[in-house]
């Protein structure tokens, strides 16, 4: 039909209406879309839709459904786990207000009207998984641009994956796939999607060779587990070299002479005579190459078991013995366990769970649940691995990278994220350490995309300042190299359940060196052992930020790490806990940095009330502390390097600070 003809039956139906009911009930736009909604669904067993009636002017009380403030559009479609059984019909897209559509675990079957994307522009999060819908993916997906969740899965959808999802550059949570039967290779161009997304297209009948591009080298193997076709990093599976024909083909264009209709010329039996000492000849090599092929293959199990029996020996001492690895050992890798007590091996991990927690420019960062051998599934681990960035410049060798490693291993310390095993290739590098549940002191503080947590009380700031200082201050005095963290913020401070604090990523930007000297706008020639770069990428605020943790003498004058740089850092943290806000208060405050803002606060003796997080105010037996923890904090982040306290007093100052 027309879209003038539709247009027109739209409008009979809306006067039909108005006309047998009273004016003052006449149902708008909308509630007819919606009408038609519940028209298209044939079972209903929980008589949710029971409440969706023409007798009401907007459908805005209607049970799943919600509006905007002036209550005359719908902006939110929420049926979620209903059994509703039927399809959706194309009226849908004329919510042109919606911004969610949650439909998961019903039955709706039918394939996604196209329509239904050509006007939702406003769409923000989209679930249609666990439902039993068919057919490609509708390509007005992709004219979501707003759209930040999208999900898919479990459904019957077929058809190649469309090139131009990329086009949905507003997705930052999960574009989950997975679970379909969608064919034919992964465009390379999904390559190109933001680092933040959480991609997943396991369990389909995808086939060849995974794209090593853009955010897919940031995908776990659960993305494309599932699928028999594919190969490549980061699956086991590799993609097997094409073997080249033996024999030349008949129709060799370069060859004419070896045409099927060219005349033959010499006696039929000299042909043959010569074919047949090209077949003795054939037969011969190949029997060549079987035997070197055998003869290679019993030398190379030979030190396979050789070399497995030393590493099995290492994984019971805790670390392997030291063997100078060739270039040839590099490739293959090496699995090391730091921590005799850490139970996984490299096959458990492998065979393990595995889910994006984290990204940034010095890698990426999967929660792994494994469970190793002779454990129970009640006893599975969960650890974090740290897959490190390859950098332009010559990656370490395997003895420097040990060395790295292991010094990093033996820092142990109730504040410190420990260090369990670590995995060295010459193309891959892995961290594994403990897995911390809580999420980051700057989630605690602002919040994430998709959560909204409790404010944290004066006493749990204060227990996570306390439990930072001392983590930095045994970083410090750790080892007469005097050791530096060099990438101190929020974002590095993990919490557990109980807010506990531990610090993350030390050691973390000396073994990225690489990566970071060509990504980081703070580069700068590495000048001794003690010094280390930073580098960022979150999202656009906290990115925005980040620069502000660092040290007015590296940031401006491109100085070298000490640690009175990560002083200064803490003190941003402390100020950060302290106000709850950013290190940089934002383009509504010109960029200002939260240190100078709480500096000329304190020499104009602003109330306090102005200064410190809004969520404290009721806690005011706490002012005095909080004052106090102010002071040490504007000590921390003196302009002058010299001036500012070593971590052990800064660390007995805030100790001195008690919970009245």
């Amino acid at each position: 039909m027309p879209p003038h003809h539709t247009h027109i039956c739209n409008i009979i139906t809306l006067l039909c209406v108005c006309f047998f009911i009273p004016f003052t009930s006449c149902l708008n736009s909308d509630g007819l879309s919606l009408l038609a909604l519940k028209a298209a669904i044939d079972v209903d067993p929980t008589g949710v839709l029971n409440s969706w009636s023409d007798s009401v002017l907007t459908p805005c009380q209607w049970e799943g459904v919600s509006c905007n403030t002036n209550n005359d559009r719908v902006t939110q479609l929420t049926l979620p786990s209903k059994s509703l059984t039927g399809y959706l019909p194309s009226e849908l897209g004329h919510l042109t207000e919606l911004t969610t559509l949650n439909l998961p675990n019903n039955n709706f079957t039918r394939t996604i009207p196209s329509s239904l994307f050509n006007t939702v522009n406003k769409l923000l999060f989209l679930d249609l998984s666990h439902n039993s819908f068919t057919g490609p993916l509708p390509l007005s997906l992709t004219s979501l641009k707003s759209l930040l969740h999208c999900d898919l899965s479990s459904n019957f959808l077929n058809g190649s994956i469309p090139e131009s999802l990329t086009e949905l550059t507003a997705v930052t949570g999960t574009l989950n796939l997975s679970h379909n039967s969608f064919s034919g290779e992964i465009p390379p161009s999904l390559g190109n999607l933001p680092v933040e997304v959480s991609l997943d297209l396991c369990y389909n009948n995808l086939t060849g060779e995974i794209p090593q591009v853009g955010s897919l080298l940031n995908q776990g193997p659960t993305a494309f587990s599932g699928n028999p076709g594919l190969c490549g990093f980061p699956l086991r599976n590799g993609c097997s070299q094409k073997v080249p024909d033996v024999l030349p083909d008949d129709d060799d264009p370069e060859n004419p002479n070896s045409k099927p209709n060219a005349i033959r010329t010499g006696p039929i039996r000299d042909e043959r005579q010569r074919g047949g000492l090209f077949f003795v000849v054939i037969v011969v090599v190949v029997l060549i190459s079987l035997a070197s092929v055998v003869v290679l293959m019993s030398a190379w199990i030979f030190r396979r078991r050789k070399r497995l029996n030393s590493v099995k020996g290492g994984f019971e001492k805790g670390k392997v013995d030291g063997e100078v690895l060739g270039s040839g050992e590099e490739q293959k890798g090496r699995f090391v366990v730091v921590d005799e007590g850490f139970g996984l091996e490299l096959e458990d991990l492998l065979r393990a769970s595995a889910y994006v927690v984290g990204k940034s420019r010095s890698g990426i960062v999967y929660k792994v649940v494994g469970v190793g051998k002779g454990s129970v599934p009640a006893m599975a681990t969960a650890v974090a691995v740290r897959r490190l960035s390859e950098g332009d410049d010559a990656a370490l060798r395997f003895k420097e990278f040990e060395n790295e490693v292991e010094a990093i291993g033996k820092v142990r310390h109730p504040n410190v994220v420990p260090l369990r095993a670590y995995y060295y290739a010459s193309d891959e590098k892995l961290l594994i350490t403990d897995f911390i549940r809580n999420g980051s002191l700057h989630t605690a503080l602002h919040g994430g995309p998709s959560e909204s947590l409790p404010p944290l009380s004066w006493a749990a700031r204060l227990k996570i300042a306390q439990g930072t200082a001392r983590g930095l201050m045994y970083i410090h005095e750790f080892s007469g190299r005097k050791y530096v963290h060099g990438n101190i913020k929020s974002t590095k401070i993990l919490l557990d359940d109980d807010l506990h604090p531990y610090i993350s990523g030390f050691g973390l930007t000396r073994l990225c060196l690489g990566t970071l000297k060509s990504t980081t706008a703070f580069a700068h020639k590495r000048q001794n052992s003690n010094q280390s770069i930073v580098a960022s990428a979150m999202s656009s605020k906290v990115a925005a930020s980040s620069k502000n943790y660092i040290s007015p003498e590296v940031r401006m004058a491109g100085g070298k790490f000490t640690q009175k740089c990560d002083v200064y850092s803490f003190g941003i943290v402390l100020l950060e806990l302290l106000t709850g806000r950013f290190p940089d208060l934002g383009p509504e405050n010109d960029h200002k940095e939260l240190e100078s803002f709480v500096r000329k606060a304190f020499r104009e003796e602003q109330p306090l009330s102005e200064i410190i997080d809004q969520t404290l105010l009721p806690e005011v037996n706490a002012k005095k502390q909080v004052v106090a923890a102010f002071h040490i904090a504007l000590n921390c982040t003196e302009l002058d390097p010299e001036l500012r306290p070593r971590m052990r007093t800064v660390s007995e100052s805030l100790d001195h600070i008690k919970i009245q």
